[in-house]
């Protein structure tokens, strides 16, 4: 079930995915897909370890053929023979460098590599990722959080108007993850569209627009980032002396309400999560006033893990 739908229009579309499936033999790793990309957006793509992700990317770039569907990056139909499109797509897929050259060396093979005349976008693409006190030091003696860097890097070397990142912060410090999260924020500003797969799912909701979750290969819920608010579950806890009386209360006045391994209660109802003073006016007036009560919200990993759930589970 989609709660918001996609907006069809080709013209703003960076990314265009209509009934992608990817078999491997028997088995359906991509059944139905379909997705679309606004220019300008941050694209999140979520979903289990298998359901899919690593297989979009990849047919994305070409480097695996759809057994069917469709698939457009900025208005050109994606094949691997499509080396002009390529020129305006950047993508960390996995961190790769040449260990023994050092840091200015690998990005200067990478500037050749998309032929970049420019000399200066070395030294440019070094500074955006914070590899400047590392230029001259042997790729393979980087932590893992400035071997990320350098991937992330060499995929805006030549400002592509796409960038395609497969777990971009992963390894990272909580300060790298800022750092990534403001240069993809500058992007996206600047106009460029960033399709951003993470199993991070708390920092990913900080840096995307609109996050799709995939499970079992299809597309099963997109969400904007803007009215998440309006989908996350809340539900009132609730816990007081007399648990007994309590519950006794909660089943006369009508509650729903489940009782928690901790002993408290856990209320979903709309009318106790939406006034929940009236609860407490019928507490109080049989002599149980509550020691606990406190709205809760449901987090981004809730309501992704329930979308599962609901979708068929850890399957």
């Amino acid at each position: 079930m989609q709660i918001f739908s996609r907006q069809k229009n080709s013209d703003r579309a960076a990314i265009q995915i209509e009934g992608l499936h990817k078999n491997f033999g028997n088995f359906s790793a991509l059944n139905n897909l379909s997705l679309e990309v606004k220019r300008g957006e941050i694209y999140g793509f979520l979903g289990l370890n298998g359901a899919g992700k690593t297989t979009t990317i990849k047919t994305l770039l070409a480097m695996l053929r759809p057994s069917s569907g469709k698939l457009h990056i900025l208005g050109e139909r994606v094949y691997a023979g499509n080396y002009k499109l390529w020129d305006k797509i950047g993508y960390l897929e996995e961190t790769t460098f040449y260990p023994e050259l050092t840091v200015i060396e690998n990005m200067d093979i990478a500037r050749r590599m998309q032929r970049v005349s420019d000399k200066a976008s070395v030294n440019q693409a070094i500074c955006k990722m914070g590899l400047e006190p590392y230029k001259n030091k042997k790729a393979r003696n980087l932590s893992m959080g400035n071997k990320q860097r350098l991937g992330l890097a060499k995929a805006i070397i030549h400002n592509p108007q796409v960038l395609i990142l497969d777990e971009p912060i992963n390894a990272l410090d909580p300060a790298g993850v800022v750092e990534v999260r403001n240069m993809l924020n500058d992007l996206a500003n600047s106009g460029v569209t960033v399709f951003i797969s993470s199993h991070l799912i708390e920092e990913l909701s900080k840096v995307a627009t609109r996050i799709g979750i995939i499970h079992n290969g299809h597309l099963v819920q997109e969400i904007e980032m803007d009215r998440l608010e309006q989908v996350l579950q809340k539900n009132l806890a609730l816990d007081g002396r007399d648990r007994n009386a309590i519950k006794r209360v909660l089943k006369e006045q009508g509650y729903t309400f489940e009782e928690m391994m901790d002993g408290h209660f856990k209320l979903t109802d709309s009318h106790a999560v939406d006034a929940p003073e009236r609860l407490v006016e019928l507490l109080v007036g049989v002599n149980q006033p509550p020691t606990l009560l406190r709205i809760m919200t449901e987090t981004l990993e809730g309501y992704f893990l329930r979308t599962i759930e609901i979708t068929g589970g850890n399957q």
